[in-house]
């Protein structure tokens, strides 16, 4: 197993073979631990939060028919912006994954539940359950890493439109549902060649995205406003207004997630023959914690918890908590990071590597009060030079 990143030490060099193995083992026990008890104080944890959150829901939608009013634009806006959230994190996200079809509940199941995204469930599923989940953090398998669109290691190669990165990784949170679409269709593999776009279940796939933008946007933006009468246009824009909340959110929980710095990134061949042990081991390099109260948990899909969740996504969230402690104890007995730390720090850390990768390599780190003129030329004839300059000033730097 290969981390992309270029570092002087390899993070698991100090474990052997067995070491590897008794992690799995151990984790997998961890696992089963948990299956064998659930039971009906989970069961009434996931009926609950749903209870609540559609409550939540229709009582700001209530408020939003006279939302012509500031105060109740603000109440309506806030309290749908928080219902999105709960829907979209701790209930189908949750749900989407498995976590909950151990109840047999044909309402709460992961092939029943359809939410309030632009992506249809069923393709979600199978881009994030089946690619992200079984790649996580493999340059080129794995398309939740920077969703395609983002310079996310050292080892790829730069180019001067990396420097846009940062703009497109904010108007991509603006709209953070619909890149989720997008990546979920492979937009830029099937729309590369005629056979691809023509192909039959991609089609089929395009036809399902833009029905379920269609239904949603109608609902949002139609039917809701509608209802609201002489409120049409503030209800317009307090729907508007928490869809982009929920996206603002939702992107950067799972950028806390995935992309800190000191979360390892793998090569290809660096999954050729992986044993569950070595699984279970790149889960857990690959992801990173935030710490904070229940509440943020719970605002999260306690995806606060993604190393957890990456261990053992079909377990439910809500159990997370309890399994953190002995997950920490592993890393800390087989001398691994457990990368945990507050919201504010951990988005602070995934923008600041965004940056960082959207420049050559070593470019921040050389770039000092002193040399910054000086640097700031370099990086002109970077992006303006062509292949050969950048090559040779790539060199020079190295």
């Amino acid at each position: 197993m290969t981390a992309l990143q270029k570092k002087s030490e390899n993070p698991i060099a100090h474990l052997t073979t067995e070491d590897i193995e008794l992690i799995g083992k151990e984790l997998d026990t961890i696992r089963q631990e948990i299956r064998d008890s659930l039971g009906e104080d989970d069961a009434k944890y996931i009926r609950k939060v749903i209870d609540v959150q559609r409550k939540l829901e229709l009582g700001s939608r209530a408020a939003l028919l006279v939302s012509m009013f500031p105060p109740a634009w603000v109440v309506g806006t806030v309290g749908l912006s928080v219902a999105k959230i709960l829907e979209n994190m701790e209930i189908g996200h949750n749900i989407l994954h498995g976590q909950w079809d151990w109840m047999r509940d044909p309402k709460i199941h992961s092939t029943t539940w359809e939410w309030d995204m632009a992506s249809p469930s069923e393709q979600w599923k199978h881009s994030h359950n089946e690619l992200h989940h079984t790649y996580t953090n493999v340059i080129g398998k794995d398309n939740d890493l920077g969703y395609g669109i983002m310079r996310v290691d050292e080892d790829q190669r730069w180019h001067p439109l990396y420097l846009a990165q940062p703009v497109w990784n904010f108007l991509n949170a603006c709209f953070f549902e619909y890149g989720i679409a997008a990546y979920d269709l492979e937009l830029g593999k099937n729309l590369a060649t005629k056979k691809r776009r023509n192909d039959p279940a991609f089609q089929a796939g395009v036809k399902a995205v833009l029905g379920k933008i269609r239904r949603q946007a109608t609902k949002d933006y139609l039917i809701h406003p509608a209802l609201s009468g002489p409120s049409f246009l503030p209800t317009l824009a307090a729907n508007f207004t928490a869809n982009v909340v929920r996206n603002l959110w939702s992107h950067s929980v799972i950028m806390c997630g995935h992309f800190p710095e000191g979360v390892e990134t793998f090569e290809r061949t660096s999954i050729d023959g992986e044993t569950r042990g070595e699984w279970y081991v790149r889960q857990m390099l690959g992801s990173a914690n935030i710490s904070g109260s229940k509440a943020m948990h719970l605002m999260t899909g306690n995806l606060s918890h993604q190393v957890e969740h990456h261990l053992f996504p079909d377990l439910p969230s809500n159990r997370y908590a309890e399994i953190a402690p002995k997950v920490k104890d592993i890393f800390d007995r087989y001398g691994l990071t457990y990368h945990s730390a507050p919201l504010y720090k951990q988005v602070a850390s995934a923008w600041h590597k965004v940056i960082r990768l959207s420049l050559p390599n070593g470019w921040m780190a050389e770039t000092t009060p002193k040399n910054a003129p000086a640097q700031v030329i370099k990086l002109v004839r970077m992006t303006t030079g062509g292949k050969k300059v950048r090559r040779e000033l790539s060199k020079a730097a190295a």
